[in-house]
């Protein structure tokens, strides 16, 4: 156990928040680069290759910490990442990515994967007001998910997708890519991690609330390597790959994660999860498919509005925290073992 002051633990804090970013940003370039290569010789649409491989590979942060939360007792935080992961997913990562690049996708293509979004949401909701994930649920619902990417990669191989030509990165051979795109997936995961330790320690540091951890900064940091690779992404114009992404950890977020983690053992819904962020997930997914489906691109001044939108949510989740500090209240001593 070693004892650490207040200032030390926000310096460490700040330190870890700072790797965290570097290891996300280089792990996003060559999580896209890999995929992009690995599409256009296999001939998959780079959206499939968003919805299955990098959305999977993005979301590994959200498993490994709700797996974890579970097991140690704390299903709000295991509930509550998924839940703040999918509002950050849309609000801040695709309001983020479109302040660089407007995000383009085509009705057609990706209505499938937004009504599969909507009914994984809606079935989310429907468990929370049930109270409890059993394991057979948990088993139904990853199976379900198993079934869907088959789909997919089914429909693409019969040309039933088209393929985007897009600038293609530079590897000598499929290995390499392969090797990039695994490399790229590990920088996101660990960085992600290292991340969210620097951010949980600062926010115990300044007296925030187990609870709130969970469905904002965990979220958040979890969510990160999807930011990472989305901003990637739109830096190369590959925004069929950001709408894929994020779409495709959405759904895994619901299906997979929580799947896995009730069918190691039984997810219990933490009743405070049914009000306000239960609200915004659905808002913010319903909002999201109409858009894309009705209305067209995403724009900067519409990517604009998200940033705000998730800034508004993250506000009033932490409003009486930073009331009490910003009216002098001391950093306490954290303990880090």
């Amino acid at each position: 156990m070693i004892e650490l002051a207040g200032t030390d633990a926000l310096v460490l804090s700040f330190a870890a928040i700072v790797l965290g970013i570097v290891l996300l940003v280089k792990g996003g370039d060559w999580t896209i680069n890999g995929a992009v290569y690995i599409s256009e010789h296999i001939g998959v649409p780079h959206m499939v290759i968003g919805f299955t491989v990098v959305a999977f590979g993005t979301s590994l942060p959200e498993l490994f910490v709700s797996v974890n939360a579970n097991l140690t007792g704390f299903p709000g935080i295991s509930l509550g990442n998924v839940v703040g992961s999918n509002i950050a997913n849309i609000l801040l990562v695709i309001g983020v990515t479109a302040l660089i690049a407007t995000v383009h996708a085509s009705a057609k293509d990706t209505m499938r994967d937004l009504m599969v979004m909507l009914a994984s949401t809606a079935l989310l909701v429907g468990l929370m007001y049930y109270g409890v994930v059993d394991r057979w649920i948990g088993a139904l619902m990853f199976a379900a998910l198993v079934v869907y990417v088959f789909y997919q990669y089914r429909l693409a191989r019969r040309g039933r997708l088209e393929v985007e030509e897009v600038e293609e990165p530079e590897f000598s051979s499929m290995g390499m890519a392969l090797l990039f795109l695994l490399l790229g997936l590990v920088l996101v995961t660990v960085g992600s991690e290292v991340l969210v330790r620097g951010a949980v320690l600062g926010a115990t540091v300044l007296g925030v609330p187990e609870a709130v951890i969970g469905v904002t900064i965990i979220a958040f940091g979890t969510s990160l390597p999807e930011l990472a690779t989305c901003i990637a992404a739109a830096a190369k114009r590959h925004t069929d790959i950001i709408v894929g992404n994020i779409v495709g950890s959405n759904v895994f977020n619901i299906l997979s994660i929580i799947g896995i983690t009730a069918l190691l053992e039984p997810l219990h819904v933490d009743p405070s999860l049914g009000g306000l962020d239960m609200w915004v997930m659905v808002a913010a997914s319903v909002l999201f498919a109409l858009w894309l489906l009705r209305i067209g691109p995403i724009t900067r001044v519409v990517g604009i509005v998200c940033v705000v939108a998730y800034c508004a949510f993250v506000f009033s989740q932490f409003g009486d925290v930073l009331s009490e500090w910003l009216f002098g209240a001391d950093a306490a001593a954290a303990t880090v073992e």
